[in-house]
């Protein structure tokens, strides 16, 4: 069977099937912009598309989300016209939300359709609206502007032969119509790496390697960033290190924004509330904690599996994979 998938940071949600619908002889192609050239990946053939243009300066502001989408989707349409030259599926397996499978019913008709499930915006449910210390700008038309947002899926349902979607949590957040086609399937932990490593350990620096051995707490963001409970975290932070004098605390997490918007006034979430508790915190207690970015697989690995405590904190939203490979690797949770 050919299958086609399509994700704009490929490998993304399939980063677990891709590798198994090949292990069971599959042909799989996978169209992505997260790519400069073909290669291939665990089996994988990877072929990049390129944006046609970037988005309008003047738009209306409540359209520039549906805009980029489209962009997107055409982009993807233009592509797959010329990979239908050497390439038809039976099956595309896409995520819908960043607008690329739109169009792909008209290059290939005769293909079955499962679209990734990962989040339906609720006007009454909307993680956007959850913390009160940032509340939506123009409340007054907030409804309204979120209903654009929600076209996406609106262009998408009719074309979706199946959904998938990893808990029923996020199922929940979906109209019927969306619902009487998804099933909830996890996109998977490779239980057989993430497990329990009594050996492990965590270079900090020359001078400090951490262990089981030690009282480590682990707390992990893509971007460190109040939708994904940063701000919180920070806060509790002075307290937390002078209840626990023998605590390293280990933070991962980029400076950049995965899911909310940037300060007001400039900057890093990650540094303004460094600036906000610094001055709680003593230099001996400071010295336990070690913001270390992004890093390797391997070393979130290891920082997982000697956590005496992992801290996952959120706004109701998507489920993190970090809390599940957390849970995996044997660490103690503290959720919110």
């Amino acid at each position: 069977m050919n299958i086609l998938l399509i994700h704009q940071n490929f490998p993304g949600q399939y980063k677990q099937l891709g590798p198994a619908l090949v292990a069971r002889g599959n042909r799989v192609l996978a169209l992505t912009p997260n790519v400069k050239t073909s290669l291939q990946w665990q089996g994988v053939e990877v072929v990049p598309y390129r944006m046609n243009r970037g988005s309008s300066k003047n738009i209306h502001r409540w359209l520039g989300d549906l805009e980029s989408k489209i962009i997107r989707a055409e982009s993807c349409f233009d592509a797959a016209v010329k990979i239908r030259q050497f390439f038809t599926p039976d099956v595309i397996l896409a995520h819908p939300g960043w607008g690329e499978p739109m169009f792909l019913q008209d290059v290939w008709p005769k293909a079955r359709i499962g679209l990734y499930c990962e989040w339906y915006r609720q006007e009454s449910q909307s993680a956007d609206c959850f913390d009160p210390e940032f509340p939506v700008t123009e409340q007054a038309t907030a409804v309204q502007r979120l209903r654009l947002r929600n076209l996406n899926a609106a262009l998408h349902v009719d074309m979706a032969n199946a959904g998938i979607t990893p808990t029923k949590f996020q199922l929940a957040s979906y109209p019927k119509i969306w619902r009487d086609v998804t099933s909830v399937i996890h996109d998977g932990i490779n239980t057989n790496l993430v497990r329990p490593n009594l050996d492990a350990t965590l270079e900090i620096s020359s001078d400090l390697t951490l262990t089981r051995n030690d009282e480590v707490i682990s707390f992990i963001n893509r971007n460190l960033e109040p939708s994904r409970g940063y701000h919180k975290f920070m806060r509790v932070l002075p307290h937390l290190l002078r209840a626990r004098p023998q605590a390293q605390v280990v933070v991962l997490g980029g400076d950049s924004v995965s899911y909310g918007v940037a300060p007001a006034g400039g900057g890093s979430w990650k540094q303004l509330y460094i600036d906000e508790v610094r001055g709680d915190i003593s230099d001996a207690d400071w010295a336990r904690v070690h913001f270390l970015g992004r890093v390797t697989y391997d070393r979130f690995l290891s920082l997982l599996q000697i956590s005496r405590a992992h801290i996952y904190l959120s706004y109701p939203f998507v489920l993190s994979w970090s809390l599940m490979e957390a849970m995996s690797a044997g660490a103690a949770i503290v959720a919110s």
